[in-house]
């Protein structure tokens, strides 16, 4: 049997991987500035994440939701706690589309609206009502299309309140950094206009964290440094360190009852063990100030790279947008720099998403061989 051909591959094998370092099948260290899309939070085997896992499948590695998992309860407390977002309910899935699924579904529950508002350049994920909402024809099948999905530009609220005006719209969903799409972000007034508009004309406000979330971005949320209060916070990714592990947060004033929604795999003890790992990690090695430190180097240190045009994101969840396409440079930064990166939408940006224990001096060492290859 072979495998279905979706995925173009580099030639490279990874076998092993420790903290921002990957090796492969020949012994080749490569410098993980990517992090497998942003999922590689405290770094490759991290040891406390290693043991974690490991106790936890030695003891009980599986149960469904039908019994008792205290694992779920501790980790809804520890992440209230290092996150900030009180009184939030927490609901345990598999993955970032899962995530967001649920919390669009969760949405029309709530106020019986069937429309979806998003942004252009948004990414949700690839299922349903996720890639619905995701603005990339190449990957939305017919029977994806049969979801009401409204797109406007980032920052236009006039478009947004004329479509909110309908009262046929059940949520708006956002990247308040867009991941795949290029890391534009908006204005606080925009965030704080686009609450206004959604509590106005009940709303449900989604902001997708799946990737900027859990400290990537130097607060432990991207939308929190724009003083506004999501109805549901999706996320995954850097949750579970590669543990597959998604969930949303929902505002108490989102009542849930038996059967709203459901899982099989989500919340599992192995993916709790994961990320409450992830979590201690986070907070005791102080990784959120880590990003931001190693963000500001980051900053300085392009100031005097040749044809860049300009840096986006925050934290770190980086772009350097160049006048020409990346695609050999990147392949260029593999094969004689060993270094991974990544690309987005715009094919002129490299997406930079190391994990969050990554130094300067890594830093330095990707600034050098661009320094060599663009001079």
């Amino acid at each position: 049997m072979s495998l279905f051909n979706v995925y173009p591959l580099y030639n490279v094998t990874p076998v092993k991987a420790k903290d921002v370092y990957v090796y492969d099948d020949k012994g080749v260290e490569y410098l993980d500035l990517y992090g497998g899309h942003a999922v590689i939070s405290i770094g490759h085997s991290h040891p406390k994440y290693v043991s974690a896992i490991s106790s936890q499948v030695e003891q009980l590695g599986f149960y469904s939701n039908a019994i008792q998992n205290p694992l779920q309860i501790q980790l809804a407390h520890k992440l209230e706690q290092i996150s900030g977002c009180k009184n939030y309910q927490l609901f345990l899935c598999n993955s970032g589309a899962e995530a967001n699924e649920n919390a669009l579904k969760l949405a029309s529950f709530h106020n019986g609206k069937h429309k979806i508002l998003a942004f252009k350049n948004s990414f949700h994920g690839r299922t349903s009502a996720a890639v619905a909402a995701t603005d990339n024809l190449k990957i939305i099948a017919p029977i994806n299309a049969q979801q009401d999905v409204d797109f406007v530009e980032l920052g236009d609220l006039e478009a947004v309140e004329i479509i909110l005006k309908a009262n046929k719209t059940c949520a708006v969903i956002i990247e308040c950094i867009q991941g795949v799409g290029g890391l534009d972000q908006s204005t606080t007034a925009f965030y704080q206009g686009l609450e206004q508009l959604c509590k106005q004309y009940n709303t449900v406000l989604i902001a997708d964290e799946v990737q900027s979330g859990f400290g990537r971005t130097g607060d432990f949320f991207a939308y929190q440094a724009h003083n506004i209060t999501p109805d549901i916070i999706s996320i995954a990714k850097g949750m579970g360190n590669g543990f597959p592990v998604g969930g949303i947060l929902i505002h108490p004033s989102i009542k849930p009852s038996l059967g709203l929604l459901g899982t099989t795999f989500g919340g599992n003890h192995l993916a709790c063990a994961a990320t409450l790992s992830v979590l201690d990690v986070i907070e005791d090695e102080k990784l959120m100030r880590n990003a931001l430190e190693v963000s500001t180097h980051f900053l300085k240190k392009s100031l005097n790279i040749p044809n860049l045009k300009t840096v986006k994101g925050r934290g770190l969840m980086l772009g350097l947008e160049f006048d020409f396409p990346i695609s050999e440079l990147r392949k260029t930064l593999i094969f004689k720099h060993q270094i991974f990166t990544g690309g987005s939408k715009n094919p002129n940006q490299i997406r930079i998403l190391p994990p969050l224990t990554v130094q300067k001096k890594h830093i330095d060492l990707f600034f050098d061989a661009l320094q060599n290859e663009l001079n």
